[in-house]
């Protein structure tokens, strides 16, 4: 194991078998996954399982965070950092890109399955100042929908966009059937964000 960061060993471990057997997976086989011996591994780097998912979440934010600030700056020259279609664009892309560019196989599938942990749904988590552009999307969104459940179409949207994702991933990896654009996923949210009530009498 010479050269191999144990630490992130055990976060590309964390990743794959969460998305591919659950959140309940046991920690001593995540440990022989990234190739430790120690069956406490993960209590030895993280402190618990809850702060190992909280750090595979964590890891790739700064690679996203730092391409939504790029599209971010990009909109607002073209005038149009609030469009929608846009700003959620800016949420989907980055997540899409892991898969379709092979630097990573299973992190939509794995958000899809953590979409619960505090780590995602904790709004505090928002403040942090690696988590400054998704703020600001969310911001705008939550404003441009400007009704009483502006926040809770969001967080259907995002349940909504970790499924589609995970789907188009495992759909990517194993050469099933059309994964689809990315363009296709965020047509689909935008259209969840929007959509009018419709009265069925």
């Amino acid at each position: 194991m010479t050269g191999i960061d144990p630490r992130n060993a055990l976060l590309d471990a964390t990743e794959l078998l969460i998305a591919l057997r659950g959140i309940e997976v046991p920690l001593r086989d995540i440990a022989a996954e990234a190739g430790q011996r120690n069956n406490s591994a993960v209590n030895y780097y993280f402190g618990s399982r809850a702060n190992l998912i909280d750090a595979a979440v964590e890891r790739r934010i700064a690679e996203m965070e730092t391409e939504r600030f790029e599209r971010l700056a990009q909109h607002e020259a073209d005038g149009t950092g609030h469009d929608v279609y846009a700003l959620v664009d800016m949420l989907v892309r980055p997540i899409a890109d892991l898969a379709r560019t092979g630097r990573s196989t299973h992190y939509a599938r794995f958000l899809e399955i953590v979409r619960t942990h505090p780590a995602i749904t904790d709004a505090a988590r928002l403040d942090a100042p690696d988590r400054t552009a998704v703020r600001i999307i969310s911001t705008r969104l939550a404003t441009r929908l400007d009704g009483p459940d502006a926040v809770r179409r969001i967080e259907w949207m995002r349940s909504a966009m970790f499924a589609l994702l995970a789907d188009q991933e495992r759909r990517i990896e194993q050469h099933s059937g059309n994964p689809g654009t990315t363009e296709d996923i965020v047509t689909m949210l935008v259209g969840l964000l929007t959509a009018q009530r419709v009265s069925y009498q």
